[in-house]
């Protein structure tokens, strides 16, 4: 297809979108066009997870600042309804676009020559066509996570606490997902090594369900988990999380949050593997308008910015203590501990565990 029809096919997008509105959000004290704009592919931004704690930071940096801002759903996740949602927050005046989310990759890859004026702030990805073909405009700021790390915290704190039947149910085996997934069991192995427990004596049940959706299907299969003696799960895939929740609501077991700190979302959850979403978008808005902000590269945040953690002053661990947290923060923050990540093996049964026993469901 040519560039002209793209580019045709483009416009008529926006103007659909434009007639038939999409979900949105404006400062009501700001003035003229809203400057800075969000943009969801998966969910909206009161998901409880990833999209609301980016677009916390936002909204936090625009009120303090007083300017206009809004948010953009697209309808669906195709390349197509996101490069047109991203067209449509431009066309309304944003000037800085915050895109967070993996499904972004390809979009703003396609988009972000159109528009040399406007910054993009990416999260948890990096612009590729899909091909693995990366490239990262000069006006263009990406950021990932270790998410690894903060993985390997929540399955750490989860053995020291006491669990020996862990579980963990992942949505789409994206990569941040798979990191998460990886540090878990890592952390959980370096926590029984410190006790001194026998082989097998901590088992891990592993699952990605194949979609980030609160549903009967993934409660149940929580559910199931539960009930065959499974103390803890980390639910690890948005909405997923959400139906985790309620199945150890029903039976009165326990549950890790994700991405954000989710202890508000049900009594269930005893502490959260999250990423400083928050601050991260604060910050580039911050550094944007200062005139610090470095575009065309791609940030790795990890222990030493603080931008992994878990939110001690609302878990509610039976034994493990913000002491004991605090030193195995350390001991990453110094490089003391090797986690690997999604590219270092081709499935978690490759993970060099010897005491922890993991099954793959």
């Amino acid at each position: 297809m040519s560039k002209k029809l793209c580019m045709i096919f483009t416009v008529l997008a926006v103007l659909t979108f434009s007639l038939v509105g999409c979900g949105s959000k404006t400062d009501s004290n700001g003035a003229g066009k809203p400057e800075l704009a969000l943009v969801t592919a998966l969910n909206s931004i009161d998901d409880k997870s990833f999209n609301q704690g980016s677009w916390e930071g936002l909204k936090q940096y625009a009120e303090e600042k007083e300017i206009s801002y809004k948010y953009y759903e697209s309808p669906d996740s195709s390349e197509t309804s996101v490069q047109a949602t991203i067209a449509l927050a431009i066309t309304g005046g944003a000037k800085v676009v915050v895109c967070p989310g993996y499904l972004f990759e390809v979009p703003l890859y396609n988009v972000q020559d159109q528009y040399p004026d406007v910054t993009f702030v990416l999260l948890d990805g990096t612009p590729n066509d899909g091909n693995g073909n990366v490239k990262i405009g000069d006006n263009v700021i990406c950021y990932t996570y270790a998410e690894e790390q903060a993985g390997f915290l929540a399955g750490y704190a989860a053995v020291m606490d006491g669990n020996r039947a862990l579980g963990f149910m992942g949505g789409v085996a994206a990569p941040a997902v798979v990191r998460f997934g990886y540090g878990y069991v890592q952390g959980a192995e370096y926590a029984a090594k410190e006790l001194g427990l026998t082989a097998g004596e901590v088992s891990i049940d592993y699952t990605y369900v194949g979609n980030f959706d609160a549903s009967p299907e993934n409660q149940a299969i929580a559910a199931s988990w539960f009930n065959k003696g499974t103390d803890i799960i980390f639910g690890c895939g948005g909405n997923v999380g959400n139906s985790v929740m309620s199945a150890a609501e029903t039976a009165g077991k326990k549950v890790i949050g994700v991405d954000t700190d989710q202890s508000v979302e049900s009594s269930t959850v005893i502490t959260s593997a999250m990423k400083n979403l928050t601050k991260t978008v604060y910050d580039a808005l911050a550094a944007h308008y200062t005139g610090t902000l470095e575009t065309g590269v791609c940030e790795n945040l990890d222990v030493t910015t603080n931008s992994v953690l878990l939110p001690m002053e609302t878990s509610v661990f039976e034994s493990f203590t913000k002491e004991q947290y605090n030193a195995i923060y350390e001991e990453l923050a110094a490089g003391n501990i090797e986690i690997l990540g999604n590219t270092a093996v081709d499935s978690v049964m490759e993970l060099p565990v010897e005491l922890v026993t993991v099954s793959e469901l």
